[in-house]
């Protein structure tokens, strides 16, 4: 299957194939009618949490939006093959903060979806927490990365990890030039 590099246009298609309306899916996942269709028309990127939200409504997992491929077990991604999937932007017109490269992509199976991910700085005001279901566990690759979890906040470096429950808004940044992670999440069925 062929599939747009777009996220917003990867939704489109499964809402259209599924006969959803944008108002069915703004009803069903709480999320706003506008927001729906920023994400859809103007393939502005979303944090995981409303994405794990739309995954839900079309009874799909959140890999789902970038797979395009399957393979047999064991899945292997070598460094030179990984690609960038999904770029996080914070708005509009803001610049990338975030640069999605995933790990499991092609295993249709798989109940955890692992990431390689390139922190960028933003401006402190975009940082939002927010929530979803599930749980994620980071390790630091490279820089020093930010995490606020409810109200606490943590300065992870190089080496360092964390694992916590998504339930609790949280917010994953770089502090400083860039950081890279590796990331797995999990969001229970």
């Amino acid at each position: 299957m062929i599939m747009d590099d777009k996220v917003g246009s990867r939704i489109k298609r499964m809402r259209e194939a599924r006969g959803l309306t944008l108002e069915d899916v703004a009803n069903r996942s709480g999320l706003n009618l506008d927001f729906l269709r920023s994400i859809e028309d103007e393939n502005i990127y979303p944090s995981l949490g409303p994405l794990v939200k739309i995954a839900r409504v079309f009874g799909i997992r959140l890999g789902t939006f970038l797979d395009d491929q399957f393979s047999e077990d064991p899945l292997i991604v070598r460094t030179e093959d990984r690609k960038e999937e999904l770029s996080m932007h914070k708005g509009k017109d803001k610049p990338v903060a975030l640069r999605f490269h995933s790990l499991g992509r092609g295993k249709k199976d798989r109940h955890m979806e692992p990431f390689y991910i390139e922190i960028l700085p933003e401006p402190s005001e975009d940082k939002k927490l927010t929530p979803h279901e599930g749980e994620e566990f980071i390790v630091v690759l490279s820089g020093e990365v930010e995490v606020y979890y409810g109200q606490e906040k943590f300065i992870l470096k190089t080496g360092d990890s964390i694992y916590y429950n998504s339930v609790v808004p949280h917010y994953v940044s770089c502090h400083g030039p860039k950081a890279e992670i590796y990331a797995v999440l999990y969001f229970p069925e």
